[in-house]
């Protein structure tokens, strides 16, 4: 895992590409540190940190477009998937070095936190659990981006994809409050999901007795939830969505407040799509 994070880290500062990624956000940054604290004379540092939420929409795909797509494309990955690294060590060596560039360019930041302290009223603690927020928010991201370039060979291509997919989970909380929380739509959702996860299962095991076996599992789960707890099907859709909303959880680090069930969130959320691209190398790979 070393020798593929030291490799990439190489990359990022012998293309192009990093340079592109900390260019393009220190200049965003830069604009709204000096429209909304500088030019307005504001030490309200916390608002244009919430606004920095909104550039890493356009910057997380920028560092995570090429990791696997470019290999792909360069029909490299063969002979990285061959090598002695086990595809674990692989994901997690990109991971690691996209993220380090990205705390990085966050350190940067700090400059204009320092600004602030220098000459007005700099609350700290929001600061602190902001910054702390955004590291593992980021890494949430990172896990997304990293998720979608494997399975593109094109890195353009990821990264609008990549783009959208942030941009999705971005909004997630305002379809929450529009999508439906009544008993009939948790149970329609929850077979719905019954099946889609057959059918998952059938798409990459090939096997579609297991495939079918999942399905009926899920639905004569669904069947004895209805009839002995019924109403863990009111808000479910809601329930459901609100896993996926990452903004929610980063507020609490924005009010200063450092919850270790939002930290444990995060590192679970991470973990799962690191686990999906190993999952989706390892297919292809067999294939």
């Amino acid at each position: 895992m070393t020798a593929i994070l030291k490799r990439e880290l190489k990359s990022y500062f012998l293309t192009p590409l990093g340079y592109i990624y900390m260019g393009f956000f220190l200049l965003l940054t830069g604009v709204f540190f000096t429209f909304m604290n500088l030019l307005s004379q504001s030490p309200q540092y916390t608002g244009f940190l919430g606004n920095v939420l909104f550039i890493y929409l356009f910057a997380i795909p920028i560092l995570t477009m090429r990791l696997f797509s470019e290999e792909r494309r360069q029909k490299t990955d063969q002979l990285l998937l061959t090598s002695p690294v086990s595809i674990s060590g692989i994901v997690l060596g990109k991971f690691f070095a996209a993220l380090a560039l990205y705390l990085l360019t966050l350190v940067i930041t700090v400059f204009y936190a320092l600004v602030i302290a220098a000459f007005g009223e700099l609350a700290v603690w929001e600061t602190v659990g902001s910054y702390i927020g955004f590291i593992f928010l980021g890494a949430s991201y990172i896990a997304v981006g990293i998720f979608v370039s494997a399975g593109t060979e094109n890195q353009f291509t990821a990264a609008l994809i990549s783009f959208f997919s942030l941009l999705l989970i971005w909004i997630i909380d305002p379809i929450i409050n529009i999508v439906p929380s009544d008993m009939m739509s948790g149970l329609i959702f929850a077979a719905l999901i019954a099946l889609l996860a057959g059918l998952f299962l059938y798409l990459n095991m090939r096997n579609l007795y297991l495939g079918i076996g999942v399905a009926l599992a899920g639905g004569l789960l669904i069947v004895l939830l209805y009839f002995f707890k019924r109403d863990v099907f009111s808000g479910l859709i809601r329930n459901t969505l609100s896993w996926f909303s990452l903004n929610r959880r980063y507020t609490n680090f924005s009010l200063g407040m450092l919850k270790l069930e939002a930290l444990f969130y995060y590192t679970s959320f991470s973990g799962l799509f690191l686990f999906l691209t190993v999952r989706l190398i390892e297919k292809r790979r067999w294939n």
